[in-house]
């Protein structure tokens, strides 16, 4: 059986020879949130900036025995101020990261996809769970559980997209994508398997790029060789994906939520497609699952970075 947490552990490990990221952490104004930035800060994986009341900040790390005193800190009085400011952060260049507080998730994502302040880029903003999933060899990235409702094929294109670069920011040897469907079979009657069909062509004539691609696949044949095998599908993904991209926020969210509660899986949240990796930690998370979100997002700017100089 291997080690608990060994998948985010090695995540974490990746980022020991990395500079902590510049990171604006939008309203952490409750011990859950200030704890996780603490925790981060010190295995140097940010470098938070805490956006939010000042004031009520400190009486929070205060109360709950944190301290706060060695993080710069940057004035709003209320969550909607918190997230556009930490916005503006970025804007300007000081972070190059954006974590979550104790805000509503739209607050944060309404700030972010401002059309004139916000952190847009030419891509679709998405979402990613990478999931340590107990007995499962690999970590799992699954998208789109969280921001694109029902998305449209244009729009699977970015997210797929998205999680393709994602597994290359964490090294991943080979990305395998499984595009998942109630079938392995285009069927007329289920939009996402002829979705899934044009998602594939789409890679071929690379309109996306970097990954191996297969689908529609069931969940089973998805991510088990066996089922794969008795089903008689020939594809180099079958039972070894270890990106799932799923029909529509419901599903993906479901998935996650099955894994997390019913297997015991952990999850590491992260938003792409904007002009930086935005940091998503829930108040369920545990402590090892909010390090995660900082070590993937300190990977994805470290992989924007490297791009960044290669185009120069």
């Amino acid at each position: 059986m291997d080690k608990p947490h060994a998948k985010y552990d090695h995540l974490i490990e990746m980022c020991a020879a990395l500079a902590p990221t510049p990171t604006a952490v939008a309203h952490p104004c409750d011990a859950s949130s200030l704890q996780g930035v603490i925790e981060a800060a010190k295995l140097g994986l940010i470098a938070p900036i805490l956006v939010g009341p000042i004031a009520r900040i400190k009486a929070i790390a205060a109360e709950c025995g944190l301290d706060v005193s060695g993080f710069p800190m940057v004035d709003a009085p209320f969550s909607t101020a918190s997230a556009a400011a930490a916005v503006q952060l970025v804007r300007e260049g000081k972070a190059e990261a954006l974590m979550k507080g104790s805000l509503h998730t739209d607050e944060l994502m309404s700030a972010v996809v401002h059309p004139e302040t916000g952190l847009r880029t030419a891509r679709r903003v998405s979402h990613c769970f990478v999931m340590d999933v107990p007995g499962h060899e690999d970590a799992l990235i699954i998208t789109d559980a969280a921001v694109n409702i029902a998305p449209t094929l244009a729009v699977k294109a970015d997210i797929l997209q998205n999680a393709i670069d994602l597994a290359h920011a964490l090294h991943l040897t080979e990305v395998r994508v499984a595009i998942l469907s109630a079938m392995e079979t285009v069927n007329p009657k289920v939009p996402s398997t002829i979705e899934a069909a044009a998602l594939c062509k789409m890679v071929d004539r690379r309109q996306i790029t970097g990954a191996l691609v297969d689908g529609p696949l069931a969940l089973d044949n998805a991510i088990n060789v066996e089922a794969a095998r008795v089903k008689g599908i020939d594809s180099p993904v079958a039972g070894r994906a270890n990106v799932l991209l799923v029909p529509d926020l419901e599903a993906g969210n479901m998935l996650a939520k099955s894994l997390s509660f019913l297997a015991g899986a952990d999850s590491a949240g992260i938003v792409l497609g904007a002009r930086v990796p935005i940091i998503l930690t829930s108040r369920a998370d545990s402590v090892i699952a909010r390090l995660a979100s900082c070590a993937v997002a300190a990977l994805v700017a470290q992989a924007r970075r490297e791009n960044a100089k290669t185009l120069v």
